[in-house]
């Protein structure tokens, strides 16, 4: 890449999680823009080459191990008090969050960032399994290896309608379209020619609140085609859990099952979380491998998500590491702009970069004008499209619905095209 390319990039950003653990008064999102600005880079661009485009880190085991020491009061009470007139059971998919509460990027792209940011290849190790059995400690592997820590009392942009996020890891190219805003639904299709991978995934959260907590339970399945072996593993999505009282914290809770009805085997997982009467992080992970017809075990899961989970052959008595957070996790890599031109204005990075960059500026004002702005061109376009009786319709995705099934995206391409947005390696 030439040096004219390189300063096309606009406002990117390159965080590093910072070590220091002791945490100001305040509200998290101050503190947590001040940690993604600290080591940022910023290039802008002159002149009509491109849309400006706002990346930031993913998340990371280092961004908890800050977050887990966090107790601050005012934070705590300050989410009381949005809450204050919610009922319990309370469906909060319509509130709108303040900017002091929101990460520096949309769902989209931590929904993305759980398949394309990761320091080691989980996912080609999928198809490489000599034996049914080992394809699918790999898929479970690779399962765990999706879950990404989240800090208390921030959370990413609701994306808006049509929203996209396209971004490529080597061969993977990886694609986000948000095909329904009420309810929020969001496609994904990623695909690797080169190791003849892909990905369907819908996600429909539905956060509710009850009293002490709000739990979202995420909807959708998730379909990981591993074409050359003609396999299709279905699996859903843990719930994630936002503790408010006795302790504050963030888990993933919740049975996952993963099938495979070419091969016939089926994995049980279940999540544990924090206890109630205490604060400290369980974070387990426990499941089966297992043949439905038979029910007779195979293989033992055993574990913790945000540390190691291994695998025991329950006829051998062997047991392998098949997951390491902290080498998966660790030291991954910021995406940067390859090129420009071609960034979609639907691009989430585009549709909240005057958002992102006023968070991390730590500009509360800015911020929560830029994120009217955005919010208002939405009010507007749906109400040009009610008053035409126009119907939006996703551009990358076809989405059917049902009572039984739920929401159901098809891609409309069979590959998903490299994006102008890229993980280095």
């Amino acid at each position: 890449m030439s040096a004219t390319v390189e300063e096309l990039y606009i406002y990117i950003y390159t965080i590093s999680s910072s070590k220091d653990k002791k945490w100001q008064s305040g509200a998290l999102s101050s503190r947590y823009a001040r940690d993604f600005g600290k080591n940022r880079t910023t290039k802008v661009l002159e002149g009509e080459v491109g849309p400006r485009v706002v990346l930031t880190a993913p998340l990371s085991l280092e961004g908890e191990s800050d977050a887990s020491d966090y107790k601050a009061p005012n934070l705590l009470q300050r989410i009381l008090s949005l809450l204050s007139n919610v009922r319990p059971g309370s469906d909060l998919t319509r509130i709108q969050l303040p900017p002091l509460f929101n990460l520096p990027k949309s769902q989209l792209q931590c929904y993305g960032e759980s398949v394309y940011c990761i320091n080691s290849d989980m996912l080609s190790k999928c198809g490489k399994g000599e034996t049914s059995v080992e394809r699918m400690i790999a898929v479970v592997g690779w399962s765990i290896s999706t879950l990404r820590p989240l800090m208390f009392g921030v959370a990413p942009f609701n994306p808006i309608l049509g929203e996209t996020h396209h971004v490529s890891r080597a061969s993977l190219n990886v694609l986000l379209e948000q095909v329904s805003h009420h309810p929020p639904v969001t496609a994904l299709h990623a695909t690797d020619e080169k190791e003849n991978i892909e990905m369907i995934w819908c996600h429909n959260p539905v956060p509710k609140f009850y009293g002490t907590k709000i739990e979202t339970e995420v909807h959708g399945k998730r379909e990981l085609k591993l074409l050359n072996r003609q396999e299709t593993y279905v699996m859903n999505s843990p719930k994630l859990v936002i503790r408010l009282l006795p302790f504050p914290g963030v888990d993933w809770v919740g049975n996952v099952t993963i099938k495979c009805e070419e091969t016939g085997l089926q994995a049980d997982l279940y999540y544990k979380g924090s206890s109630f009467l205490s604060n400290s992080g369980i974070r387990s992970v426990k499941g089966r491998i297992f043949m439905p017809s038979s029910s007779d075990t195979i293989s033992e899961i055993n574990g913790h998500w945000d540390r190691t989970v291994t695998v025991k052959d329950i006829t051998t008595g062997k047991v392998n590491e098949i997951y390491n957070a902290k080498e998966v996790l660790s030291g991954m890599k910021t995406p940067i702009v390859k090129d420009p031109k071609v960034v979609m204005p639907s691009e989430s990075t585009v549709v909240w970069g005057e958002l992102s960059q006023a968070i991390l500026s730590i500009n509360w004002d800015k911020a929560k004008q830029a994120k009217t702005v955005v919010e208002e061109r939405e009010r507007e376009l749906a109400r040009e499209r009610k008053s035409k009786s126009e119907i939006w319709v996703p551009k990358h995705f076809t989405i059917s619905y049902s009572k039984e099934s739920g929401w159901d995206p098809t891609p409309n391409e069979k590959w998903v095209p490299p994006a102008p947005i890229i993980v280095p390696t």
